[in-house]
């Protein structure tokens, strides 16, 4: 079966268009998320507040002072 430049590069396409929802998938935490931790963010991490690694790690370590929802979203994500 011969491929022609227009399946090629549709076929290009939907694989980059796959590769980048992935990509964003795991890039970080939904608003959603990120509302559902902001308190407790603020309240046990401050300091690594724009520092996303040091902000997921200290949200682990205090995963049992979370609130449920932050707590979920925290073990979600590996956590």
């Amino acid at each position: 079966m011969k491929s022609t430049p227009v399946a090629a590069a549709a076929t290009a396409l939907i694989l980059s268009l796959a590769a980048g929802s992935l990509a964003q998938a795991q890039s970080g935490p939904t608003p959603q998320e990120q509302m559902a931790c902001r308190s407790d963010a603020g309240k046990f991490c401050a300091g690594h507040i724009g520092k996303p690694p040091q902000m997921n790690a200290c949200l682990k370590a205090n995963k049992t002072k979370l609130s449920d929802g932050c707590r979920k979203v925290v073990e979600s994500h590996g956590g």
